[in-house]
Parts: structure tokens; sequence; C-alpha cells
């Protein structure tokens, strides 16, 4: 009997063993193979200047169509509580870049042209987080985060800037288009410099010689209003002065076609690999220059002319991601630095043609205020196959794009300001912020779920120059949003218990102690 199974189980076992030895291969075969990688998408910020929540048709504007941001906004994520961090310029872009609520930096305010970077070349900002992920990284437009040191020689290399904080890339303004200096920067260089005619920038004395809009009104081809009657370019009057650099100054009408074909470009030449591009666009802040194409077109003077400009630029720029077949590799956020302001400096019709039309889509205050205008922006993601249409209620603020896309592209890079709330941004979940600080000239206040807290402060209520509510009292203002989105009925005498709940929690995050906090509400 032993010798008849003998064979058979010598065979079984011989068997047994390949079969073994087959499988272990084939696992190792498997271990060695490489991991399959999801690839990245491509991330693209579109940062609007001055655009109001009411100014896109997709938030209600009937008086004027943006088609191309409605193909976003009705292709994405619509956010109806879409927030800045800041209801000025300068703050809100320090707030993007870095993740850090800008009243933390005391010199996150509207820069000069001359001022120096206020991001510290050490901190970890947007770019600088992608490029460790593998992103190439680029700036195209406005910049207005300041340049150098303080002392800047506009005829060398500009350094610290934009390349210095993460960007690999830099095609900029250094300021605003009514700022000087009026020349684009490509990585540090003035982009078309003739070293034989060197700039200089001042923005205490004019130059010798030099007319300005306040003394040749002859020369203008775009009267001032206020504020904005120094060194002429093109016909129009801006802020500071500037001599010399003829060669290198811009062309203001064509400005927008200008940053458009630079991005194309950007996106045509680093398409094979993930890349992050900031598209800051000048429009509709001041000077409002459209290109010949659209004056006109709007039926509200210059101010709508260039957001149907600018819906223009957006919609070639989205068609050249379609033709380099990345569009559905490519996430989109869409937003703007702050609210609205009709009258910001120049006689340009914004108030008298405006007829129906609310940039503030009904909201209150505009550019500047602490009311809700101020920092409640349109606020769209958009990322064709992946994200679907939808319109979100959640509070989600431009601070949180930062870990936000950490998260997205496996960095575990954060920061005790900016929340993760990716799934609201791809339009999984309906949860945004809970609490959220807005800042107007380091005056802030807190929107708490439905609920906005603004604090007491000195000053006057209206900023009479722009005819904008600043939300500005010397009695705390309680606000529920919900019922009332316009902020017309003040509950702070009417609902104490609510008054003092977000009061406290305002200070706690604002820095203060219990005991500081306590002894504020004995006050």
């Amino acid at each position: 009997m032993i010798q008849l199974f003998k064979p058979t189980f010598f065979k079984c076992s011989i068997m047994i063993i390949t079969l073994a030895l087959s499988v272990s291969c084939k696992n190792e075969k498997k271990q060695e193979a490489p991991q399959k990688t999801e690839t990245k998408p491509n991330i693209v910020f579109i940062y609007l200047d001055d655009l109001g929540y009411g100014d896109i048709s997709a938030n209600g504007a009937t008086e004027i169509s943006t088609p191309n941001i409605d193909k976003l906004a009705n292709g994405g994520v619509r956010f109806t509580n879409g927030y800045a961090t800041s209801a000025t310029c300068t703050p809100s872009r320090f707030g993007i870049l870095t993740g850090i609520y800008p009243w933390r930096n005391k010199d996150a305010a509207i820069l000069p042209g001359t001022a120096p970077l206020i991001i510290s070349t050490e901190q970890t900002t947007v770019p600088k987080m992608l490029k460790q992920q593998g992103y190439q990284t680029a700036i195209v437009g406005k910049w207005h985060l300041g340049l150098g040191r303080g002392n800047v020689n506009w005829n060398e290399r500009v350094s610290p800037g934009p390349n210095e904080v993460g960007f690999e890339e830099s095609y900029i303004m250094a300021a605003t288009q009514d700022r000087v200096p009026t020349v684009y920067i490509r990585n540090g260089h003035v982009d078309g410099l003739d070293p034989n005619d060197p700039i200089e920038i001042s923005y205490k004395t004019n130059f010798e010689g030099e007319p300005t809009g306040k003394d040749n009104p002859e020369l203008l081809s775009m009267e001032w209003h206020h504020g904005h009657n120094n060194s002429i370019v093109n016909g129009i009057p801006r802020i500071g002065y500037m001599k010399g650099g003829e060669a290198a100054k811009w062309n203001d009408v064509d400005m927008a076609d200008h940053f458009l074909k630079e991005a194309q470009t950007y996106v045509k030449k680093h398409k094979e690999n993930p890349f992050f591009l900031y598209y800051a666009l000048q429009q509709p802040h001041v000077p409002r220059t459209p290109h010949p194409r659209f004056v006109g077109k709007s039926g509200m003077g210059p101010r709508g002319d260039v957001i149907l400009e600018a819906d223009w630029v957006i919609g070639e720029f989205i068609k050249t991601l379609e033709t380099e077949e990345i569009l559905e590799n490519t996430l989109i956020v869409l937003s703007s630095d702050n609210g609205p302001v009709l009258n910001d400096g120049y006689n340009d019709d914004a108030v008298e043609k405006l007829g129906n039309h609310s940039p503030t889509g009904g909201l209150r205050g505009g550019k500047y205020s602490l009311f809700d205008a101020g920092t409640h922006v349109p606020f769209i993601t958009y990322w064709k196959g992946t994200i679907e249409p939808t319109v979100s209620d959640a509070v989600v603020c431009q601070l949180d794009l930062f870990s936000s896309l950490a998260h997205l592209t496996g960095s575990t890079e954060k920061t005790d300001d900016s929340e993760q709330l990716l799934n609201a941004f791809l339009g999984k979940s309906n949860q945004g912020r809970k609490n959220l600080i807005l800042e107007a000239g380091q005056k802030t206040a807190l929107r708490s779920g439905d609920w906005v807290l603004i604090p007491p402060y000195e000053g006057k209520p209206v900023n009479k120059q722009v005819n904008i509510e600043l939300g500005i009292s010397n009695e705390y203002q309680l606000y529920n949003l919900k019922e009332d989105r316009a902020q017309k009925n003040d509950l702070a005498n009417t609902n104490k218990d609510k008054l003092a709940e977000l009061t406290a929690a305002y200070h706690k995050l604002r820095g203060k102690s219990d005991i500081e906090i306590k002894e504020l509400e004995l006050k």
C-alpha cells in the first residue's frame, strides 16, 4: 500500500510546490511592477479685480451677460457664500496665496507701487507647496504684494518678488493699472526696457518737467475724480510719479489681450506636466480701458465693457485648455479679490450708466466695507468630468484653498487659518466653515453660520468719495443673513444671547483670553 501511494504522494507534492512557486513568482512580479499613480490635476486660479457678487449673470445679473463665466458656474460648483479674506485687494491676495488671515500682517494694506514685498520669502505659500508636490508654477497678471525690500532700482532685476515666494515664472504688473510703474515685469526684469532710458519712480514728489493730471488737464483722455492726478501715461493720470522707460510702458487697451496671450503660452508650454497658474486679471479695476472691440458693448460705460472683456478672455483661455486637451485634468477656481466699487477715482460714467444693474447682487456695502458686499464675492470651482454641477450654500473662503489643495495633492502643509474643505470645493459636501473672520482696512468682523457680527469702531460710516457704507458704528451690529440678506435689520439690541455668543467667539478667534473677553463683556 505504501509503495502504491508513494508515487502519487510524490507527484502531488511536486504539483503543490510548483503551484506555490508559480503563485510566489507572480506575486513577486506584481510587487516589482511600478505602481500606477493617478495624474495630479493642473490648478488654475482665475482672480478678478473688484468684481462684485452681482456682476455675473450666473449670480442673477440681468443687465449684463457673462456666458463664459456662467459656463464654469453652471458646470461646476457655484458658491452662494464664497468669501475673499478682505474688502480690499492687497490683503485678499496675501490671504489666497498664504492661507493666513491678512489682519495678522500689519503690512497687508493697499500698497503703493514702491512697497517692499509683504510675503516673507521664508513662509510657505500655495505655489511653494505645489512645487514640492511636483507642480510647475506661474503667475500672469496683477501682483500688488510689494517688490524688493523698499528701495527698488527698476533698471536692474527687481527682487525679491513672485519668483522668491514660489513662482518659477512670473509676468506681472507691480501694483495696479492706476499706479506707477506702468510697465510689465518678467521674472524680475522690466519687459522691453531701454537701458538708455532708465525708469525713475516716486510716490512723494514729481520729477522736474514731467506733466501731471492735476496741472495738465489738456493732456488727458480720461478725467480724474479723486486721488488719480499724478503722472500721465497714455493720456490717463495715475497714482504716483514716473519718469523714463518709454519703450517699456504698457498700452492700456491691450492689457487684457496681453495677459491672455501670456497665460495661453504658459499652458501650451507646460501642458505635459502638472502646473499651477495664478491668472490675475485687472478688470474691472480702474482705470477701465476696454479694447475697442468691447467699447460700448455693455451699455453701462467702461466698467460694464471691461466685465464683458474679462468674460471673453476667460472664454478664450478655457478654449486653450480644450484645444490642448487638458481641460478635463484642470481644476479651475474663479473668484474676485473683493467687492465692487463704481466711482473709484475716474469720471467714467460707472454711476451714471448703471441702470438697473446691481454689482453687489443686493448685498449691502461694497469694496472697503465690513458689510457683506465687501468680501462676499463670486466663487466658482470647475473640473470637467470630476465636479458635478451644483449650487452650494457652504461658507467657504479663499484662505481655505491652501489646506484643501494640499490635501488634494498629497501635501501635509497647512496653516491654522486655512480649513481643509476639499469636499465642499469638489461639490461632494455642503459642509463649509462655521466661523470666518473678515477684514476691511485692518478692521474685522465675524461670519458665523447665518450670522454676522460687526464690532464697534471709530470712524466715518460712509466713504463719501466712493459712496459706499463702510459698516462702521460705535456699537455692536448683529445681522442674520439668511433672513436679512441686505443687512437692514440690526438685531444687536433684540437678541442679546446671540450677541454675547458671537462676541465671545469673535474675541477668541482674534486671540483674546477668557479673562479679556469677560472684561469686554463687563464694559
